[in-house]
Order: C-alpha cells, then structure tokens, then sequence
C-alpha cells in the first residue's frame, strides 16, 4: 500500500489477498461489532459521519475492527488520508506526511488524516515527531494498538488524544461475519461451502475476525469436493487450517481473570511447579507476555518485598527482557523470573505498612512536619526554628541517633513490621535495636 494512494485504492482488496481482506466491510453499515461505539447516535459513530474527527487512539484485541474503521473513515472523509505501519515506518516516513499534510494546509487549506497500524511500536522519538503537529491540527491522528495506551503511548501524545477501546467480538458477531462471507466472497459462494462445526471455528478463532476468515478460507481448501461442487468443513479440516488444538483461554473474560489468579497464588505459595503450569497456559492461549510481566512486578514488592530485596530487580529485569526480545523466547524469561519469585523467601509487609500509612493520611486531618525536619531556604524560616534542632543521622554511632520523624498526634505509630523470612529478618533486628535504643 502506497503512502499517498488515494482512499478508494486502499479499501480495494488485491487479486489473491486473503479472504480477509476480501469481505473487509468498506461502510459503517457493514461493520459488525463495537455497538457502543457505532450505534445510532453514539459518538464515533456520529464524528465519521459528519468528517469532524479528533485525533485519537483505537485500542483492543487483535480482529475487532481497528483498520477496518480507519479504512471506512477514510472512505467517509473529505480529508487526505495517509496509512503508516509503525512496524516498517520510521520517522523519515513521518516527516514525509507532515509535509504533505503543511503543504494541503497552506494551498487550499485541506485537512490531512494519518493513521499508524502498531502505534505502540513508535518508540519516543518517533511519537515525539507527532506531538507539534497533533497539537496544532496539522494532521489528525489516528493510531491502533492491541497495547494498553497508558503504558506503550507517551503522556503528552495521549493527552492529546482520545482513547476508544475495542471489545472483543462475541460468537453472535463472529457468526454473522462467517455468514457474510460464504454469501458474499466470490469464491466461497461459488463452492457452496456449509460449515458444520461453528463453534470450534469461532473457539480456535479467539475473537480475531482476521484469523476466523483465514482459517475459514484456508479449511474450505481443505474440504473434500463433493460430486456436485459443494464442500462441507468439519472439526478435522478446521483444526488442520489452525494447525492446533484449542486452548480454553479467553484473554478478555473470566479465564483470563481465573488463570492469572491462579498463577500469581501459585507464586505467592511457593509452588514453582504449579507457577509454569499457569504460565504455559497463558502463553499458549494467546497472553500478552508483557502483562504476565507487570504482574511478576507488582507481586514481587506485594508478596516478596524485603525478604528478598533482589526480587523487583529480576521482575523489573524480566519486563525489560521480555519487551525487547518477545514471543517465543520470552516465554524462558518469565518461566526464569517465577520460578525465582515462587522460590523466594515471602514478606508482604511493606504493602500492609503502605496501606495501613495511606488509612491513616485519608482518615486524619494533615499533620504538621515537625519543625526540627523542615527545611529552611529564607532568613524567616531559620528565625522562625525550621530545621534548628535537627539531628544529622550520619554524626553519630552506626548513623542512628534517637529523633522524632512522625508527626507529634502519630509519633508512636508503627506501621512497617518486618518478618522473619529472608533478608527481611536483618532488617527485623537492626530496627529492633533501633526502637530499643529509642525507649531508653
């Protein structure tokens, strides 16, 4: 696809494109799915129709509709429109569009549209190449990501956008998508295709509509030829088009939710064994790696802590690892990373210390700092006492000297009780000491 073909080229599909591509819908009429987007009078829908669009970001799972819907707005929209893969674009590819879109601007004043396939894979520079021109209407943005935006997207280019979430397309969606291709397609109307085991195709499928309509297209070749011209696809041509066989996991519902859980449980409990389980499952039903990744962080100070200080720099590490190097070796890293953190001595004190800290601060009015802990920059403020009777830690015996540091209404609080596991049992004892020194 041509940088600056016109619309009407990009929504027609190539000879031998998949069927895919093929049956893409090129209206809002033909779309299926997103209702809470596209139905009558809800705003999307109601920005593509009247060419009003801001820039924004379309973020779901992989097949919902994000480059079908940049497609159809491109279709709608008296702007240019220019298509980049940030797989394959760089920011030479960038500053092309920006010309472009400065020179529509100054001669006739035409408006300019660039959507970006895998926004998330722009690193910095080349989202930073976008902000001026977003931020001053030079071009309308549209990016598509299957990556949360907060995390994959810099803040200032998304506080300049709008964020849609795609939902996952339901079996009564993906049913009506298979219709509309044995009945429109050329080919498959033409063989008389019947599909006997729906409901394995939409399983295997994943709510990917992409991959339905391939696997679908690729399983009709499969198919025996009957006598007179129709072919039937059964579960054994189904399977052999995919290539494997379904793993229950469905990464926008309750196992989702079910698994994760019970591998961050398996962790937690010192199971290692049951920690690859869960994550083999993950990995094989289609997980994002990176989130498995994040949760192994988040664990690692919840559920480890200072029993293990080590424990947030390998999870940390395993992220790094992950993002830089993916899918499939990263599936090593993370079985590297939880089975260390399943190993781990455990400690979630200092998630109680924060939690009991922060009941604290939202349940009492703001105490004072006391006024030996208070910095003074002016003349007043030294005048006034700040910071006059400060104790500097490190002129004294073991850099410890007795000193208040809570507020007066708190002083006697403790909200961090180290364990006896771990590193955290050095820690337990050298405050011990400390607090005892302190009743003196």
């Amino acid at each position: 696809m041509e940088l600056f073909d016109p619309p009407s080229s990009r929504n027609a599909a190539p000879a031998g494109a998949p069927l895919a591509e093929r049956v893409r819908p090129a209206t809002l009429d033909g779309f299926v799915g997103q209702e809470h987007l596209l139905s009558p009078g809800k705003p999307l829908k109601v920005l593509i129709e009247n060419d009003q669009l801001p820039s924004m970001i379309f973020w779901g799972p992989p097949g919902t509709g994000k480059t079908t819907l940049a497609r159809i707005i491109a279709g709608h929209t008296q702007s240019e429109f220019f298509q980049l893969n940030a797989v394959a674009s760089g920011v030479k590819d960038v500053r092309a569009v920006l010309d472009r879109a400065e020179t529509n601007r100054k001669h006739g004043g035409r408006r300019s549209i660039l959507f970006i396939d895998e926004i998330h894979r722009f690193n910095k520079a080349q989202q930073d190449a976008l902000l001026h021109a977003v931020e001053d209407g030079l071009i309308t943005l549209i990016g598509a990501t299957t990556e949360n935006p907060s995390f994959e997207v810099i803040p200032p280019l998304l506080s300049r956008t709008r964020v849609y979430v795609l939902q996952p397309l339901t079996a009564e969606h993906l049913n009506t998508i298979i219709d509309h291709a044995l009945a429109t397609d050329l080919m498959l109307s033409s063989l008389k295709v019947t599909v006997n085991d729906r409901e394995y195709l939409i399983l295997l499928s994943g709510g990917d509509a992409r991959m339905l309509l391939n696997g679908l297209e690729t399983a009709v070749r499969l198919a025996r030829a009957q006598p007179d011209g129709s072919r039937t696809v059964a579960k054994k041509e189904i399977e052999e088009a995919f290539q494997r066989k379904y793993v229950m996991y469905d990464k926008g519902g309750e196992q989702h939710y079910n698994i994760i859980s019970a591998f961050i449980k398996s962790i937690r409990g010192s199971d290692p064994d049951a920690a690859v389980y869960w994550l083999a499952r993950m990995l094989e039903g289609g997980e994002d790696p990176k989130f498995i990744a994040r949760r192994m962080i988040v664990l690692a100070s919840e559920d480890i802590g200072n029993a293990d200080p080590y424990a947030i720099t390998l999870a940390t590490s395993c992220f790094t690892a992950v993002d830089y190097i993916g899918m499939p070796e990263a599936r090593i890293v993370l079985a590297q990373a939880a089975t260390y953190l399943a190993s781990c001595n455990k400690s979630n004190a200092s998630y109680m210390a924060i939690d009991a800290a922060l009941r604290d601060v939202m349940n009492m009015p703001d105490e004072p700092v006391p006024l030996h802990l208070r910095n003074a920059p002016t003349r007043l403020m030294e005048d006034l006492g700040y910071g006059a009777e400060y104790r500097y830690s490190h002129d004294y015996e073991e850099n410890f000297v007795e000193q208040q540091y809570l507020p007066d209404r708190l002083k006697d609080n403790v909200y961090y009780h180290p364990t006896d596991n771990g590193a955290e049992q050095k820690i337990r004892a050298r405050l011990t000491a400390w607090w005892k020194s302190k009743k003196r």
